[in-house]
């Protein structure tokens, strides 16, 4: 019963410290959907081998998906006439950050942390694209945009009004529609697909802070490449998305873990799982899966070292930052923002709960 009581109060403190901004974040992702053309994405990230992957691993960083909510997207992009490496961009940055992971991260992380997450995603994401274009740019150089069905063409590629994509256009939405079918976006769709996980996170971070000693973590993962490595082994093979990942790496953090080996958690797990490898073959192929997998990897083993090193020379110490930005806030605000969220939360929990046992059973 102690460890029960031990393991409620800290699982409350971290969604204290975290709802305000999970709030934040799912706004404006809700709001990105809304304002942002799917076929105005497609239209750049079809030509060039370099600046369509810029643009690419750029655009999914703030889009909240998780590893398996992206494939869809990303196949519908590539059917739209962006190239392998653009598509392999995509794949990468999206789920390993986002608007909503970053919101997060500044509560329950550091500010370190925070910028240096979603730059991390970035990079990996660009190494990976380049590679993939730069190596099989034959095999992954996109579609005609004519050999498309007329409804997915983007419409700044037709050169006429008669050519038919107009009647395909929906009524043009007002302002206070596109708001509010953003947030109810945001609500069902964006939050849905990630509040079972967020609070499997929670579970098992207040797990970590109650059962696991300090010096076992700080013996095996207190820093450098074997302690990379192990949790890029962890990383891989886990179902975990961006928003979910963030509490644990916290419970981690204040463990003993190094902020580098957190991070290279925070970029392995959201973006690869057993479940979307399968999807990920037909998407980009063995060879451009592989690609995927070894930037991933190299990149987010480099970027957690550098992190490490960063740390060291700015002598600071991620354990003593950890929620210092979410504990500047009024506690009522906090208060507040955890019922929201849990009143919100808990239809949804209960789907989510019922898919689970209709799997299993």
């Amino acid at each position: 019963m102690h460890y029960f009581t031990e393991i409620l109060i800290a699982a409350w403190t971290l969604l204290e410290q975290s709802s305000l901004y999970i709030l934040f974040g799912l706004a404006v992702g809700g709001l990105l959907k809304m304002f942002l053309s799917a076929d105005y994405v497609a239209a750049h990230l079809g030509t060039g081998k370099i600046k369509s992957v810029f643009k690419a691993a750029l655009l999914g960083v703030p889009i909240p998906l998780c590893s398996c909510g992206v494939l869809p997207a990303a196949a519908q992009l590539k059917k739209q006439g962006a190239n392998n490496g653009a598509t392999t961009a995509f794949l990468i940055s999206t789920p390993e950050s986002g608007v909503d992971s970053i919101a997060v991260s500044w509560a329950l992380l550091d500010p370190l942390m925070t910028v240096a997450r979603p730059l991390a995603a970035f990079l990996s994401a660009f190494v990976a694209g380049v590679l993939e274009n730069m190596l099989f740019w034959r095999e992954g150089s996109p579609q005609a945009l004519r050999t498309l069905p007329m409804a997915l063409v983007p419409a700044s590629t037709c050169a006429t009004d008669d050519c038919g994509c107009a009647h395909n256009e929906p009524p043009p939405i007002g302002l206070w529609s596109k708001l509010t079918q953003g947030l109810r976006y945001a609500i069902t769709d964006i939050w849905g697909d990630l509040a079972g996980w967020f609070f499997v996170g929670i579970a098992i971070a207040a797990c970590i802070t109650v059962f696991i000693p300090d010096d076992l973590i700080t013996r095996h993962l207190g820093g450098g490449i074997g302690s990379m490595l192990l949790m890029l082994a962890v990383g891989i093979p886990m179902y975990i998305c961006a928003t979910a990942s963030t509490p644990i790496a916290a419970a981690l953090i204040l463990k003993g873990v190094s902020p580098g080996a957190a991070l290279v958690f925070l970029l392995a797990g959201p973006a690869t799982n057993i479940t979307a490898l399968a999807v990920l073959i037909k998407i980009l192929g063995k060879r451009g899966m592989a690609v995927y997998l070894v930037s991933i990897s190299v990149v987010s083993v480099l970027c957690g070292l550098a992190l490490d090193g960063l740390y060291f020379s700015l002598g600071l110490s991620a354990a003593a930052t950890i929620g210092e930005v979410a504990e500047t806030l009024p506690h009522w605000l906090m208060l507040a923002a955890t019922g929201l969220l849990l009143v919100l939360s808990l239809p949804i929990l209960g789907r989510w709960c019922f898919r689970k046992n209709s799997i299993l059973a």
